[in-house]
């Protein structure tokens, strides 16, 4: 199947949604821990219900389910269950450093595909990882490494 290039043309980037039980939570786990900065909100009698978040060139939505009204409607069970996110970088090694030195709990880096990873969950379930290529010989751990060449993380 091919696409009209005017469509594909138009279409410049995919922004994910995520909704959330507590957009507190949410923020203080990808503001202050993961280091994002919020680029738009939508805070309707003052308080925060939707953002746009952005880190490097990348980009996510939140949106916290409304507990009551006619917009009720968190679905049962866990939100984030089966739902991945991957954030290719420059660094993945950097990032789980900064990311563990704020107190968020991550994986240990280990090359997969030719790429450092490391894997985090926010506090709805999702799950958010982080990828650099590496030459490094695949299944290797972080702790099995005594030193990376810089930028090579």
């Amino acid at each position: 199947m091919n696409v009209d290039s005017k469509t594909a043309g138009n279409v410049r980037e995919v922004v994910p949604f995520y909704g959330v039980s507590s957009m507190e939570h949410s923020l203080r786990f990808y503001v202050d821990g993961l280091g994002f900065t919020m680029k738009h909100q939508w805070a309707p009698d003052g308080k925060l219900r939707w953002c746009w978040l952005t880190l490097g060139s990348a980009a996510l939505m939140l949106q916290e389910f409304w507990k009551e009204g006619d917009h009720a409607g968190q679905p049962e069970g866990k939100l984030g269950q089966g739902v991945s996110l991957y954030f290719i970088c420059q660094d993945a090694v950097a990032i789980y450093r900064e990311v563990m030195s704020r107190g968020i709990e991550a994986s240990e880096p280990q090359v997969g595909n030719a790429m450092w990873v490391t894997s985090l969950t926010d506090p709805d379930g999702y799950q958010i990882c982080f990828e650099s290529a590496t030459d490094t010989p695949e299944e290797t751990k972080l702790s099995e490494v005594k030193s990376l060449p810089r930028g090579r993380g």
